[in-house]
């Protein structure tokens, strides 16, 4: 990693965190995929406690108590990071999706986008969902006509929700550079997505 590229805002050790922030930095690698490590997200978030404690309440929701089939949210998840160009938020959702289904062949083809021929008709409209809100903050009305062929209200609304708070976290990641957790996959994003 090149110096332009280290993080803004280094991850903090639980030992620097007040009692609070450490209690809940630990429960989070204690449930997490980390193997009990706290994630760079959590101790970078950890700079700003309340931020971060406010912050999982909607994260939780939208990664954990959502009404999308899992396959599906970590789809549109997947094409947000990959639109977002955040090389943290891919390579942490590339094994979270694959932990609900999400193969290679999968992944490869939600960094070519919703018009690779080998989406069927409804997981292509899913990601030209994601597309469209990253491109005109709307979703299009033959795009949200296909999703509502199968998605109800709830779904219709979690899935703006997940593309929001994936975009949201990405620009974080981003701005302040989180570095991937070790063992998290990269990706080379091109020149424009």
């Amino acid at each position: 990693m090149s110096a332009d590229e280290a993080p803004r805002l280094a991850p903090l050790a639980p030992d620097e965190l007040d009692p609070e922030t450490r209690e809940l930095v630990e429960v989070l690698a204690a449930m997490g995929p980390g193997g009990g490590r706290v994630l760079n997200v959590f101790g970078t978030l950890a700079h700003h406690p309340k931020l971060l404690k406010r912050w999982l309440v909607f994260a939780n929701h939208v990664l954990a108590k959502s009404s999308l089939p899992p396959r599906d949210r970590e789809l549109a998840i997947l094409r947000t990071g990959w639109r977002c160009r955040s090389p943290y938020e891919w390579g942490q959702h590339v094994g979270v999706g694959r932990s609900v289904g999400v193969d290679d062949d999968d992944v490869r083809r939600v960094a070519a986008g919703p018009d690779d021929p080998g989406w069927p008709p409804f997981e292509a409209a899913l990601l030209r969902a994601v597309d469209e809100l990253h491109d005109d903050s709307t979703i299009h009305d033959a795009t949200w006509a296909e999703l509502s062929s199968r998605y109800t209200a709830e779904q219709l609304l979690d899935l703006v929700f997940a593309v929001g708070q994936y975009h949201l976290v990405s620009m974080a990641l981003n701005a302040v550079r989180v570095e991937r957790d070790d063992g998290v996959e990269g990706v080379p994003f091109p020149e424009s997505p």
